[in-house]
């Protein structure tokens, strides 16, 4: 028999869950391409029902996810610019217009119990755990399916969830725990290096890598002053966050602590588990944490194809200056050099600053 949810009630603040789900009869059926679109899904599913994704891992039977549910009490309500806004993530044209169309009709009336009642259609389904897995596997499955000329449920059953405590104690060690699970299964030698997951997201170049540093930078804002900051519910206010390069720092050592590999007992063969060798624990460990340059530029951080220009602090201004002068930065922006995020790049710096994918796409 299930046992009947744990989830914390409306107007009792923020909460977190670790959720798992496994496909069934526990066969593997996601490989690389299976894996993106699911991480396609995930994260419009993220930004259109504001259910935050702190950490995941998708495995090729199961996934796990690290969710924080914001309080809906709290949150403020849709209007119809933002549902307009949001729609595309994950309906069609058709079904755009012909919301757009009722939302003008209403306006249109005057009649505004009309325009709320088009917008609760909507509301209601968001900052909602369960309707987020449920939509989250509902769409899942009717990929696959179709891709595979499959019919029939394709999960084991309904997905299991944690309620977890808020802090950053107990979501560092969960999320360490999601993390480390492709080098528990021997996929990978170390946690950064399986794109389909939290923390190998954040440390690569890839579209997604800022979402998902805010995932697990989210955690430390946990430990900070004001922990019960209200939580964003489309992952752009996030200001309260701490830096990425010290959130990394901490959580590596944290990984590489718990991932160490177990040697079985050499006369009874058991005792032993998978994990990260020794050697790269330890370094990892004497580093403090940090991720080293060479690292940095293995894994293609994106300041070597977007920052615009790289150099010294005085190389950097000199060239700011001049575009300056050309009428080629923004009226508002009055210096030219930034710091370079993600590792140590010592006294490297860039002329764009690439927190976030507004700055990315920002002229020069």
């Amino acid at each position: 028999m299930n046992q009947r949810r744990i989830v914390v009630a409306p107007g009792a603040g923020r909460a977190y869950y670790h959720c798992i789900s496994r496909v069934v009869d526990r066969r593997i059926i996601f490989h690389a391409a299976e894996k993106e679109v699911f991480r396609s899904i995930l994260r419009k599913l993220e930004r259109f029902l504001g259910v935050n994704v702190v950490t995941y891992c998708l495995m090729g039977n199961h996934f796990h996810l690290l969710l924080e549910v914001p309080d809906k009490e709290t949150m403020p309500k849709l209007d119809a610019e933002t549902l307009l806004e949001l729609l595309p993530l994950l309906y069609d044209d058709a079904v755009v217009e012909q919301v757009a169309r009722e939302l003008e009709a209403a306006r249109r009336s005057g009649n505004s119990g009309w325009q709320r009642r088009i917008l609760e259609r909507y509301e209601r389904r968001r900052f909602d755990l369960s309707v987020f897995l449920k939509e989250l596997k509902q769409r899942v499955s009717v990929f696959y399916n179709r891709r595979n000329g499959r019919v029939g449920t394709l999960w084991e059953a309904r997905f299991k969830s944690v309620l977890l405590e808020g802090g950053e104690t107990t979501l560092r060690t969960v999320a360490a725990y999601i993390d480390l699970n492709p080098v528990r299964a021997s996929l990978v030698e170390r946690p950064e290096d399986y794109r389909w997951s939290g923390y190998g997201e954040a440390c690569g170049a890839g579209k997604g890598a800022e979402k998902a540093r805010e995932g697990l930078s989210s955690i430390t804002r946990e430990g900070l002053e004001h922990p019960d900051a209200p939580a964003a519910s489309d992952g752009k206010d996030r200001g309260d966050l701490p830096d990425w390069a010290e959130v990394q720092r901490r959580y590596r050592l944290l990984l590489y602590s718990d991932g160490r590999e177990q040697k079985p007992d050499e006369a009874t063969g058991e005792g032993g588990r998978a994990g990260i060798a020794a050697e790269e624990c330890d370094r990892v460990a004497e580093a403090g944490g940090a991720l080293p340059l060479a690292e940095a530029l293995r894994r293609k951080v994106r300041y070597f194809s977007d920052g615009a220009v790289i150099g010294s602090a005085a190389f950097v201004d000199g060239v700011f200056v001049r575009l300056k002068a050309a009428g080629r930065t923004g009226p508002k922006r009055t210096s030219g050099a930034r710091r370079m995020r993600g590792a140590d790049f010592g006294e490297l710096r860039s002329l764009r600053d690439l927190r976030d994918p507004e700055t990315e796409r920002a002229e020069p």
